[in-house]
């Protein structure tokens, strides 16, 4: 008979097999000097539309938000509480890391696409330019966010210089807060750069699928607005279309279900956003 050795290490006991792997704990930390809203969580779900490989990966959306003084006031801060508190709760929220930049010159936009090599670029804000197609359909009342001014000495784009047809772009700020006319062959220069990790660029303003198709001959999906939209109903879209990301679904996909969100909220206006892809 042998006897146990009480000098000896004991024995580990058996541990029971477990294949859940806990990344980190739940948490949203938000670093307010950079506007920027971390998302983690622990990794108990999985999905069965996406390989391990696609779930590891973080998806760092960026979002560019610009309402000049003088220019009509929009809720911007309603969309990015929204589309952050729809990430926040999702089920794959561990796959999304949410950036902002307020207030965005052509410097900081370039700045912010070095500084995140973002996955998703997503403007808010005012745009200037024609329908790219005539789209008919019922007219809403609420505010638009085409180029409106609330005091018509704005002193970079003039009220006539708004009537001119060929003029079209995203409407930036400067240094002092004015409107700053980005136009559509700068902007599709800038977004070829980082073609390699980009793939997809949202243009929540108004007349911006000109600026869409120039972009998505670079990169592979991008969305805009082919005639004005109102404030409300761009906010239905983005929030739709987030919600849908969150839940682990694909950016076409999540396009129709940001174009359904509207019709659930009873807009008029849920044939205005466009999706071009490359």
């Amino acid at each position: 008979m042998t006897h146990p050795n009480p000098h000896s290490d004991p024995q580990p006991s058996p541990q029971p097999a477990n294949n859940t792997f806990n990344f980190s704990n739940s948490t949203v930390t938000n670093a307010v000097g950079s506007g920027s809203i971390y998302y983690n969580s622990a990794a108990t779900e999985t999905s069965s539309s996406s390989s391990p490989e696609a779930a590891s990966q973080t998806q760092v959306i960026l979002f560019l938000a610009a309402n000049p003084v003088a220019t009509n006031p929009l809720r911007l801060d309603e969309e990015v509480r929204e589309i952050s508190e729809g990430l926040r709760r999702s089920k794959h929220r561990d796959r999304f890391e949410f950036k902002q930049q307020w207030a965005v010159r052509p410097r900081d936009l370039q700045r912010a696409m070095l500084d995140h090599t973002p996955s998703i670029v997503h403007f808010s804000g005012h745009g200037i330019g024609q329908p790219a197609h005539k789209i008919e359909q019922i007219p809403s009342a609420e505010p638009k966010r085409d180029i409106g001014f609330a005091d018509i000495s704005q002193p970079i784009i003039s009220q006539s210089m708004v009537k001119q047809p060929r003029l079209e772009g995203l409407i930036l700020e400067t240094a002092t807060g004015e409107a700053k006319l980005v136009p559509t062959a700068a902007l599709c220069a800038l977004f070829k750069l980082f073609d390699q990790s980009l793939s997809c660029v949202v243009l929540n303003a108004c007349y911006s699928e000109r600026q869409a198709q120039a972009i998505a001959q670079h990169i592979p999906y991008v969305i805009g607005m082919h005639q004005a939209i109102s404030d409300r109903a761009a906010i239905e879209f983005a929030v739709g279309f987030y919600d849908a990301l969150g839940a682990g679904e694909s950016i076409e996909r999540a396009y129709e279900i940001g174009v359904v969100a509207m019709m659930l909220a009873d807009s008029p206006e849920h044939l205005t956003p466009v999706l071009i892809k490359s």
